[in-house]
């Protein structure tokens, strides 16, 4: 551990050495042997001990040459005469009383207090340090055999004292190195680095003793109401914390995992401010903004529950990757492996309830898993969420289109765009009202461009065309009648099939509309994954989201994922079609599944559809009701009797061909419905030839 020094603290001059650690010295020197040791050219390597206890009167001129012999009796009769008085420590009237308060706060014996003195003095005086380390490196007994001797105390005492299961070790004051062989100072760690400083220099409440280690939360910025999309755990967590307080209920502890961004830490404040109670911070940093590694923290969280069990308090700990890591490449152990009985006991009686916050469950052993009281995931928040969130930071920069285009990414955690209004807003008066909110855009793209995630699209999302009808829509069901029964059940599963651009997609967007209900769209590629399990967990995902926003579920091209299992040739082809049999009998809402190849469906599957619709090409009344449609919309001419024909000649038309040659009008004009109705002659052309019917059409 990283500890501090200070000039102010490191005293040479032996009138301002305490005589207690001076009695240390002497004792470390002479019945431990550390003078034997330490004796080069005849004087001590130490340098300061010769101040401390005159040793240059022994020396001759030369004072390289001192007289080993006549400088090991001096010590030995310094030795003598200090351990006939038997001094107290007396310290200076800071460290005396910060003592006083931790032993009225946290309860610590007649020994416990010596050996945190001694320890604070060790880790604070480089001449105790450096004296100590005569004795070279200590066994793990050597240690209390050594603690023994310098502080006079039965060494089985001392050994119990700093056992795991008392209070030393287990308020993380002192903590005792339990692997392999080191020196004493190696061997006895305090709470921080700089815990001994501020033992001896800052005159305030033991709390701020954890002040790099352990620190007050900032207010929180959101409501409950902001994470309404948990709702369902909140309404367990918050009277389960609430009281937990009340009663003093220990071994309480929540973890919460989400992907960045997603408010985990804000959802502790929150949770702080609403029950009443304080929220204290497992640091991850130290006052010189070095970063804390899983061992202090550990030693820290210990601390705490000792420094705050009686407060109305919640402790948390942020990004417990730093403790729940696994083994490394070189098969280390990671800090809670290596602490897997400590930590098991610790969540089975902490006094102070404790939320645990990580990006990712999988860092978590089961047997740690088990001991958690809830585990919450909280994923990015859905679609209404998002828009209240991202109105909330920023729409002062953001124009309600942009608002609702940003909503609609699914991976866009609110975090981002809260950091990025801030960047904006410092140069809004640079940027212009206008400008800011592309740069806002541009910004957040570049986060989710570096995080491997898929950009939020520039301008209008594709919505549904203003010529859009369903009577323009050929399919073997009346869609208008399913449609409203839809909307008085609110559950279904649907198939539609049939070939391209019949109107498959654009029918869930009608439906949504109609029915008033939001709509997630999911094409095959946002599903499909390059790992090992991840297109069921992307299946499980889509599903999810859609139950969590009461939303309508439309997957596109779904034929990967609902393929007949015979003729599957990897196991993952199989694994994803039963998740997505399983998703499907699950979901309770609406659910459309779109393909133009159902003749390669699963049986399974096709079975739990509540109805499938064929949406075939358009009938040529359809298709010349459709073309005066257009014409319209366009402000063309209508067509005279003559195109009729060759309008119906046309057996592969689809309401997608007449919005390709509508999006054409855009970058090529047409200047009649002569030249509208030979667009869409090319556009059939193009297709595959369809098979001739047999008999009369």
């Amino acid at each position: 551990m990283k500890r501090r020094r200070t000039t102010a603290i490191c005293r040479n001059a032996a009138s301002m050495i305490d005589p207690v650690v001076k009695l240390w010295l002497l004792r470390l020197l002479v019945p431990l042997g550390g003078q034997r040791n330490g004796m080069r050219r005849g004087s001590l390597r130490v340098e300061q001990l010769a101040d401390i206890f005159s040793l240059h009167a022994l020396q001759g001129d030369d004072r390289g040459e001192s007289d080993e012999n006549r400088v090991a009796a001096h010590l030995r009769r310094l030795y003598r005469e200090m351990e006939g008085t038997t001094p107290e420590f007396a310290g200076n009237g800071t460290f005396a009383r910060n003592l006083d308060r931790l032993e009225a706060l946290v309860g610590l014996t007649r020994t416990d207090r010596k050996i945190l003195e001694f320890v604070v003095m060790l880790k604070s005086e480089s001449v105790l340090e450096e004296t100590s380390d005569l004795l070279g490196a200590l066994s793990f007994t050597r240690v209390f055999h050594t603690l023994s001797v310098v502080l006079d105390l039965p060494a089985d005492e001392i050994r119990r004292r700093l056992g795991p299961r008392n209070l030393l070790a287990r308020s993380g004051l002192v903590s005792l190195s339990m692997i392999g062989n080191g020196t004493l100072d190696h061997r006895l760690d305090l709470l921080s680095g700089s815990f001994a400083d501020h033992m001896r220099t800052s005159d305030a409440d033991p709390l701020h003793l954890l002040r790099d280690t352990v620190v007050p939360a900032s207010p929180a910025r959101l409501a409950l109401a902001d994470y309404e999309h948990i709702g369902e755990w909140l309404e367990v967590l918050q009277p389960y914390l609430r009281r937990s307080l009340e009663s003093g209920r220990a071994g309480v502890n929540i973890f919460v995992y989400g992907p960045p961004g997603t408010g985990k830490t804000e959802l502790a404040k929150t949770l702080a401010q609403t029950i009443g109670c304080e929220l204290f911070e497992v640091a991850s940093q130290d006052d010189d903004g070095d970063p804390v590694d899983g061992d202090a923290r550990l030693r820290a969280f210990r601390a705490a529950q000792s420094f705050f069990g009686e407060r109305r308090a919640l402790l948390l700990f942020d990004e417990v990757e730093d403790v729940f890591n696994g083994d490394d490449a070189w098969r280390r152990r990671g800090t809670a492996q290596a602490r897997k009985a400590w930590i098991n006991r610790m969540l089975e009686s902490n006094r102070v309830p404790a939320l645990w916050v990580s990006n990712s469950v999988d860092c978590l052993d089961n047997a740690f898993i088990r001991r958690f009281d809830m585990v919450i995931e909280l994923p990015v928040p859905p679609k209404r969420q998002r828009c209240k969130i991202i109105g909330m930071t920023s729409g002062d920069l953001l124009e309600p289109a942009a608002i609702e285009r940003l909503a609609g990414s699914e991976v866009l955690a609110p975090a981002v765009v809260t950091r990025v209004a801030s960047v904006v807003r410092t140069i809004r008066d640079e940027l212009g009202a206008e400008r800011a909110g592309a740069a806002m855009e541009r910004l957040i793209n570049g986060t989710l461009k570096a995080q491997s995630q898929e950009l939020v699209e520039a301008g209008e999302r594709a919505c549904l065309p203003k010529t859009y009808d369903a009577a323009f829509i050929r399919a073997d069901s009346d869609l208008v009648a399913v449609a409203a029964g839809l909307g008085a059940h609110r559950s279904g599963r649907l198939c539609l099939y049939g070939p391209p651009g019949t109107g498959k997609t654009a029918f869930g967007q009608w439906l949504a509309q109609r029915l008033d209900a939001p709509l997630i769209v999911k094409r095959a590629s946002d599903l499909l994954s390059k790992w090992l399990g991840e297109n069921e967990k992307n299946i499980a995902s889509a599903f999810r989201e859609a139950a969590n926003e009461e939303a309508i579920l439309l997957i596109d091209e779904v034929d990967g994922f609902l393929r007949d299992r015979r003729g599957a040739a990897r196991s993952w082809e199989v694994t994803a079609v039963n998740e997505m049999l399983t998703q499907m009998e699950r979901f309770q809402g609406i659910f459309i599944a779109s393909t133009n190849l159902i003749v390669d469906f699963d049986p399974a599957a096709l079975r739990r559809f509540d109805l499938k619709v064929k949406f075939d090409y358009l009938a040529p009344e359809q298709a010349w009701c459709l073309l005066e449609r257009q014409l319209a919309a366009l402000e063309l001419p209508q067509a005279g009797p003559g195109l009729r024909s060759r309008l119906d000649r046309l057996g592969t038309l689809t309401p997608g061909d007449f919005a390709a040659v509508a999006r054409r009008q855009r970058f090529l004009a047409l200047a009649s419905a002569e030249a509208f109705v030979e667009a869409l002659e090319k556009e059939c052309a193009m297709k595959e030839v369809r098979p001739a019917a047999i008999g009369f059409v």
